[in-house]
């Protein structure tokens, strides 16, 4: 356990010696391909490497991903007396939590393996090393560790709100309620398929995962960019629901989406197709981020206002990025009436996320609110805390949360213990699009 070079001996303003090293690379190699055979097969819970900061810095960063979590730890059979040695190295190394099975596992493949202590929700962490014996308070610590961040965070972030983050992430935990009735299978898809298609433009991103979503939903997909548009080439009229899809539309040199709201309305025949489609009532959309604030920037979601909501830049004057959860209201949207009531965890990533709604909440067919009000759960500072709005039909629906790219539990950062499902409860949403569709045939 050698502590040249670590985080340690920085705080001490020396640099040491001597480094850890790896001398076998092959026996890494073995390790890393053993880790990942029993994660594949469900027997690892929760894992994290040994790199800066140390062992001691991997113990404590495990128990500060949740509420309440702490261990117990006995580390005495690594047989190092010296416990700022043992505990602050930085040797490559990796500690996980699993059932004593695993041992076995380890044992065949020639790996060294130590079990050195249990999970509990005490909040604390006691280690035990020979005759010593430390115990650290978790929630103490974890703003110690979060002190870094939030100083650079100070650098970075407008209207103070590095401290807002700083004082809510710990008070912000993830909770989720699931529809009732979800199974968590992919739905079963007929022969008959309505037709749909993803609109895009130069420097739109997501337009897979919208078309995706789309066709596990059991939509014929068609991949439209605004050049078709504007050329005639497509017209959407056998078209019954478009996703307008998030990016960065011409680079956002304008601002989010104006320059695709400007190819819509200064180019004739995009124009037509647009207006059209919106005109039939037989129709669906959704626009999702970049495509919100299009449907936003044309005044699609309440064209009867006297003055329109925009999508403006956060609160923060910086581009958020994060997993966050939102809370569906009672709504009669198409897409999302059937999940009121629920709260799911979602993606969203953008600069000018914020709902600016100058008429009072009543006027506006809010169907998602973020979980919490508070930032960064919030992360733009939206009036009445909006996520997600649709038009009063229920038929056009803007989400500034990634719902497609957040369709498989895999694709979250935090999903319910215990799940196995083949899709998240968000396909539901293009699901309930292609019900509606074939209802109306």
């Amino acid at each position: 356990y050698k502590l040249g070079g670590s985080s340690f001996n920085q705080t001490l303003n020396t640099i040491g010696n001597e480094t850890p090293d790896v001398t076998n690379a092959s026996y890494v190699k073995n390790t890393f391909n053993t880790i990942q055979k029993l994660i594949k097969a469900d027997k690892i819970k929760a894992g994290h490497d040994i790199a800066s900061g140390g062992f001691i810095t991997t113990l404590l960063e495990m128990c500060f991903a949740d509420v309440n979590l702490g261990a117990d730890f006995n580390i005495s059979e690594l047989n190092e007396e010296d416990s700022i040695k043992v505990l602050f190295s930085e040797n490559a190394g990796i500690v996980f939590q699993a059932d004593a099975s695993v041992e076995t596992v380890f044992e065949e493949m020639g790996i060294t393996v130590f079990n050195i202590g249990t999970a509990n929700n005490s909040g604390k962490v006691t280690i035990k090393n020979k005759e010593d014996n430390f115990s650290f308070d978790v929630t103490e610590l974890r703003d110690v560790w979060y002190t870094t961040s939030f100083l650079l965070d100070k650098k970075q972030t407008a209207n103070n709100l590095a401290q807002d983050r700083f004082d809510n992430y710990k008070k912000q935990p993830l909770t989720y309620k699931f529809p009732e009735n979800f199974t968590g299978k992919l739905p079963e898809i007929g022969e008959n398929k309505p037709k749909a298609a993803i609109i895009r433009e130069k420097g739109s991103n997501s337009e897979r995962e919208m078309a995706n979503a789309m066709y596990l939903a059991g939509f014929d997909v068609k991949d439209v960019h605004m050049t078709d548009l504007i050329s005639g080439r497509e017209t959407l009229e056998d078209i019954q629901f478009i996703g307008a899809v998030g990016g960065f539309s011409n680079s956002d040199v304008l601002g989010s989406a104006k320059g695709w709201a400007g190819a819509f309305k200064y180019n004739e025949k995009a124009n037509a197709a647009l207006k059209n489609f919106f005109k039939r009532e037989d129709t669906l959309s959704v626009g999702i981020c970049n495509g919100a604030q299009l449907w936003m920037e044309l005044d699609l979601i309440n064209p009867d206002h006297k003055v329109h909501g925009k999508l403006v830049h956060n609160d923060s004057k910086k581009h958020e990025s994060s997993f966050t959860s939102v809370k569906i209201q009672e709504n009669n949207s198409v897409m999302l009436s059937s999940l009121a009531g629920t709260e799911l965890g979602v993606w969203i990533s953008h600069g000018e996320g914020k709902f600016n709604l100058p008429e009072t909440e009543d006027n506006y067919n809010i169907v998602a609110k973020y979980g919490y009000e508070g930032y960064p759960n919030n992360p733009n500072g939206s009036d009445f805390n909006t996520a997600m709005l649709s038009d009063k039909s229920g038929r056009h629906l803007v989400t500034m949360p990634h719902i497609e790219r957040s369709t498989f539990q895999w694709n979250w950062a935090n999903y319910p213990v215990g799940r196995k499902d083949e899709v998240s409860p968000w396909l539901e949403a293009f699901v309930n699009a292609k019900n509606w569709i074939e209802r109306k045939k």
